[in-house]
């Protein structure tokens, strides 16, 4: 391995590092306003979202369906049930006998 690799892990390491030390550090001691934690509580979410939807829509070239089948059983069950591996479980297994049946 050339020096390069280090010197981009270590580049890695700080940039992953200051946006996390930094509001610790200063932000130690003092409470948010409600508006300003709700947004921050939300933003792993709209994140989460925003990395899956894209999935939904070229999950296979030319099925379409298959992606909006897993989708619509993912948020169903996500509905009824808190647990992300019953969520997870069930949306490979509706889709795993749908590819089976079509």
């Amino acid at each position: 391995m050339g020096s390069w690799y280090w010197w981009t892990i270590l580049g890695m390491a700080i940039v992953t590092y200051i946006p996390r030390a930094v509001p610790l550090t200063f932000l130690e001691g003092k409470e948010l306003p409600p508006v300003v934690s709700g947004v921050l509580r939300n933003i792993p979410y709209a994140v989460l979202g925003a990395l899956i939807f894209p999935a939904i829509l070229y999950v296979q070239e030319g099925h379409l369906l298959f992606g909006f089948i897993g989708a619509i059983v993912a948020f169903a069950l996500a509905f009824l049930f808190s647990n992300v591996m019953v969520v997870v479980l069930g949306t490979i297994g509706v889709l795993a006998v749908y590819s089976l049946l079509f």
